[in-house]
């Protein structure tokens, strides 16, 4: 059935996207609406049951939030910090109970106090003006953090201005794809998202694909709790990840990119689908020797799923599917959107593009370690006495940049919980042995990822935060294997139950659940939960003992 659906949304293309249709189904005021919905299927030649499976399955399309006028940040970040419970009474005096709802994350790590009102985000200070919010008299209110850099510096550097990046592009097309791919695979990036998988491979195996049709998508559905580097370069920077997908389209021989953004940053939507314009003018572009490179970029608003982050889930997305994970073979880079050869890569990635190919590869190699070349940004939470974003080279010891960058604490920190809620707990004994890049990382038990730094307070219970990470994985999971689905759900009841009654939980079960979720998932989501729960029973086993026989 899902390829059939598949092919049926293909036919209609992204200039008439299924997914966006069904977005567009729902209002704030009647909520989702079903004559649309059966129209859609129509239109389409699909069951009113598939459309109604998909939109439902998102946050800001379910029929049970439709009643909902501001949504609370739920995230890590803000729990932590211990902001949202003010942030609710506040806000009640605004709004009945029943029209406030939740949402992960805002992307608002570094002030907190964040919620999302009317299609605009909010933080800080702002809740003192919910009132003027309402009447409308203040729609927009100033957003600042601290953007630095220790060390080279290229994506919080000066950047080249759109029209010179659409230059450089212009110069680029004119070369050998094959030589911009030697380029990239000289440079050594990996993947700033996640595992750090190389690019040059991942496009290289999209290029050799024979296809009419592939496509170039940039997963730019960040919603790892205490990150904001995506929504950094999508709001600042937002022509070198355009330019980063063009050019990747020019070397795989796609003719379609997406930029995937989630709904809780709609400011970066606005920017992006702005920003597309001028790229889009240029194509098609006729080379020197009458070649015709075709490329058109779209701009797709995500509607709240985390599992969304997962590059096969986000390509179901796209197709009007539920955004279930695939199972793998065969890769994206094979089978990817629509059933075509396509390259998912994240923005941070992209955006380095544009300094490998107008400084060289090998200047971006001589960057941080052999395994680890180049530089990585960094999110630190409202803990640290300098919050913000930050760009350290590969190779930088970790110590360093919480002191120097982050300036130290605010208050005591028992440990930090780095590459989002499937990255690695790591205690504060361990910082001195840790270098930020994938090679240390993964020698010593933790997992990079999107180099978010979340502190947990020595005030914060840990068993508390477990517990948070389990219900989390619960609310997002896709619901495809039964590990995650089931064993998020089990873990959050066994950790709720210890922490709130005298009960003892088992630690032969307990060891036995979260080794099916980390062999059994389908993908990290479920897969990945288990190395911060195994890191703190690791190195916490005093304080999360006594919940156990």
């Amino acid at each position: 059935m899902s390829k059939n659906v598949r092919n049926l949304s293909f036919r209609k293309g992204l200039d008439d996207n299924l997914f966006e249709h069904l977005a567009e189904a729902h209002s704030e005021e009647k909520g989702l609406d079903q004559d649309t919905l059966h129209t859609i299927a129509d239109k389409y030649l699909i069951g009113n049951a598939n459309v109604y499976g998909a939109a439902t399955f998102y946050d800001f399309l379910n029929p049970e939030k439709s009643n909902k006028k501001v949504f609370s940040c739920a995230g890590s970040a803000c729990m932590l910090a211990g902001t949202q419970g003010a942030l609710h009474q506040r806000l009640e005096q605004h709004f009945e109970p029943s029209e406030i709802g939740e949402v992960y994350c805002l992307g608002r790590c570094y002030e907190n106090s964040a919620f999302h009102y009317k299609g605009l985000n909010y933080s800080g200070e702002a809740a003192k003006q919910i009132s003027q919010l309402k009447e409308g008299s203040v729609k927009t209110l100033p957003d600042h953090y601290t953007v630095g850099s220790l060390g080279k510096g290229i994506l919080t550097a000066a950047s080249p201005s759109p029209e010179e990046s659409i230059k450089t592009l212009v110069r680029l097309l004119e070369s050998n794809p094959d030589t911009l791919l030697e380029e990239i695979s000289g440079s050594g990036l990996r993947g700033r998202g996640g595992a750090g998988f190389p690019l040059a491979i991942k496009l290289a195996g999209v290029k050799k694909e024979v296809a009419d049709d592939k496509f170039i998508v940039c997963n730019a559905d960040e919603g790892d709790p205490g990150a904001f580097s995506d929504r950094y370069l999508l709001e600042q920077k937002a022509h070198l990840v355009l330019f980063g997908m063009a050019i990747s389209g020019y070397i795989t021989g796609a003719q379609g990119g997406v930029v995937y953004i989630r709904a809780e940053y709609p400011e970066a939507i606005e920017i992006c689908k702005k920003a597309i314009q001028a790229f889009n003018q240029l194509f098609p572009f006729k080379k020197a020797n009458g070649e015709t490179v075709d490329f058109k970029l779209h701009v797709v608003k995500a509607q709240g799923a985390y599992i969304c982050g997962e590059e096969t889930a986000l390509l179901s997305s796209l197709e009007g599917l539920r955004p279930e994970v695939r199972t793998r073979p065969p890769f994206p880079v094979q089978y990817g959107l629509f059933g075509k050869p396509t390259a998912v890569n994240n923005v941070e990635t992209l955006a380095n593009l544009h300094a490998i190919l107008t400084d060289g590869g090998a200047a971006f190699k001589a960057i941080g370690t052999a395994k680890s070349s180049g530089t990585k940004l960094l999110s630190l939470d409202s803990h640290f006495n300098r919050p913000g974003l930050y760009e350290v080279d590969m190779g930088t010891p970790l110590s360093k940049a919480i002191n120097e960058l982050g300036g130290g604490m605010k208050e005591p920190v028992k440990a930090y919980h780095i590459g989002g809620p499937l990255g690695g707990l790591v205690p504060m004994s361990k910082i001195d042995d840790l270098t930020i890049d994938f090679e240390t990382f993964a020698a010593n038990g933790f997992l990079l990822g999107h180099a978010s730094i979340l502190s947990i307070p020595a005030r914060f219970p840990l068993v508390e935060y477990l517990e948070h990470l389990f219900a989390f994985t619960a609310h997002e999971s896709c619901g495809k294997c039964f590990p995650c689905r089931i064993g998020s759900v089990r873990g959050k009841e066994l950790l709720q139950k210890a922490r709130t009654s005298d009960y003892k939980i088992d630690r032969t079960l307990f060891n036995d659940l979260i080794e099916t979720l980390e062999k059994g998932s389908l993908c990290a989501l479920g897969g990945g939960l288990p190395l911060p729960v195994k890191n703190a029973l690791q190195y916490f086993p005093e304080e999360l003992g006594e919940y156990f026989k």
